[in-house]
């Protein structure tokens, strides 16, 4: 055998080995436990984090913002469907924009999700601590020992595999969506629609009672809109850990979306018209604090912290199948990516939580919040022209899912997402600023270091390799 020969032989087995050591649990979910996946990454926002837009638009600037961002998350998802189905694999919005925009426009829209999906469990442990306050379990007064705990415990059980985790899952957004229900029969009783505009109007431009801070009230509640929706589109990061991902990663996405659109609209009105918008936008447990000293009131307190674990829970598992995905194909450092011995990724479970858990003890959760969202509105901009690039220039993709609408409804879901983008500047300049630098800062680490040792058989570098070859030939 040539010398040449043999070094192909050794790279191919150095290769083989690479992956070996970074495999996942394959086969492990339908489309029931990716919906429940994908209504667990959100449903701690229904408990608590939107109302603060009522601070900064009042029940109408919300109720509006609420609407369009609605809209916009159904369409995203509508085109995330699509990508899913056409491109399963563990990276997601990474994997297609990866596709569509290359290493740059892959490592952007990878990193933004990273952010997102980092600083969100910041966020919901601060309201998780608020809640055992409320509650005054084991007489616990000071939150940060409630955020090592709910790391500490949540990542051992992810390290613990993903089948497990995925059920445990389930179950507690299943006793999430129960709480939801006892309070929105709890509340109505109490609602009152003068409550829904009991904040006073300012001298803003288009002031009034239901626009009590003006049309700029509207756009500045957009971040605190999408903490309804928030995450739903990690869904496709469980692409490689899915039976039949090409249908059922798009059937567990839609079916989230679909329940998530009545949870919004169920909190949305019946907190501020029980509790009133005034006294609710600023409370860290506003759904217990609108149905007042009741035994209601208690009960969904307790159920309320399922449901803040079960977001807590669900996105600890997206952050590190994204890291694990990023760091895989070499973008990130590779010994993040591998596996032990349950097909677990131990440091992309581990350490993002650190980066949380020192996040969260700021106990800012409104901030961490406007943080999460402007990674996440940075990454939809990117996949909605990930999904109409893609459209323009592969028609004849494999696409077993096709968008309703096609590009007019990414295209609408794009526009949506900029402005989203320039909305988390309105709400906090220098938390928004602070994001922009840490992305920046992985974007230059990706063009001075990490671009020049990308893995070229890691899924997505394969599928980009194979896209170039088919077009060369073509």
């Amino acid at each position: 055998m040539s010398t040449n020969s043999k070094r192909r032989v050794a790279e191919h087995q150095r290769s083989d080995d690479y992956l070996q050591q970074r495999q996942l649990k394959s086969g492990s979910a339908g489309w029931l436990l990716l919906a429940g996946l994908g209504v667990g990454y959100v449903v701690s926002g229904d408990y608590s984090g939107w109302n603060f837009g009522l601070a900064q638009g009042g029940f109408g600037g919300l109720a509006i913002a609420a609407v369009i961002i609605a809209a916009m998350y159904l369409a995203l998802v509508l085109g995330m469907a699509e990508l899913s189905s056409a491109l399963p694999a563990a990276g997601g919005g990474y994997t297609f924009a990866r596709r569509a925009l290359g290493p740059w426009g892959g490592f952007a829209t990878g990193t933004a999700i990273l952010i997102e999906y980092s600083i969100a469990p910041a966020a919901i442990a601060t309201f998780i601590g608020a809640y055992v306050e409320s509650l005054n379990l084991f007489g616990i007064r000071d939150g940060w020992w409630v955020y090592l705990a709910a790391y500490a415990v949540f990542i051992a059980i992810h390290l613990s595999g993903v089948g497990e985790a995925l059920k445990v899952m389930f179950v507690i957004t299943a006793v999430a969506l129960v709480g939801l229900v006892v309070f929105a029969i709890a509340a109505v009783g109490r609602f009152d629609a003068a409550n829904l505009t009991d904040i006073a109007a300012t001298d803003a431009a288009g002031a009034s009672s239901l626009l009590p801070f003006g049309y700029l009230g509207v756009w500045a509640a957009l971040p605190f809109a999408i903490w309804f929706f928030l995450a739903v589109e990690g869904v496709p990061l469980a692409a490689e850990e899915a039976t039949r991902p090409e249908r059922n990663v798009p059937r567990g996405i839609i079916a989230a979306m679909g329940v998530l659109l009545v949870t919004c609209v169920t909190v949305l009105v019946l907190v501020p018209g029980a509790g009133g918008a005034e006294a609710m936008s600023g409370s860290g447990n506003p759904l217990v604090e609108a149905l007042g000293d009741t035994t209601a009131a208690t009960v969904v307190n307790y159920i309320g912290l399922a449901g803040l674990i079960a977001s807590f829970f669900s996105i600890i598992y997206a952050y590190s199948r994204q890291l694990f995905a990023l760091s895989r194909a070499g973008y990130l450092p590779t010994a993040l990516s591998v596996t032990n011995r349950r097909k677990a990724p131990t440091l992309a479970l581990i350490v993002p939580g650190l980066v949380g858990f020192a996040l969260s003890l700021t106990g800012q959760g409104d901030l961490l919040l406007n943080m999460a969202v402007f990674g996440a509105a940075v990454s939809y901009v990117l996949m909605m022209v990930s999904h109409i690039v893609l459209r323009r220039r592969e028609p004849d993709m494999n696409r077993p899912y096709r968008t309703p609408g096609g590009i007019v409804t990414t295209g609408f879901a794009l526009v949506i997402a900029s402005l989203a983008v320039i909305a988390t500047f309105l709400v906090h300049v220098v938390a928004a600023l602070c994001c922009l630098g840490v992305f920046a800062l992985f974007m230059l680490y990706f063009a001075v270091y990490s671009r020049h040792r990308l893995v070229s058989n890691s899924p997505d570098e394969e599928f980009a390799m194979v896209t170039a070859a088919e077009d060369t030939l073509s």
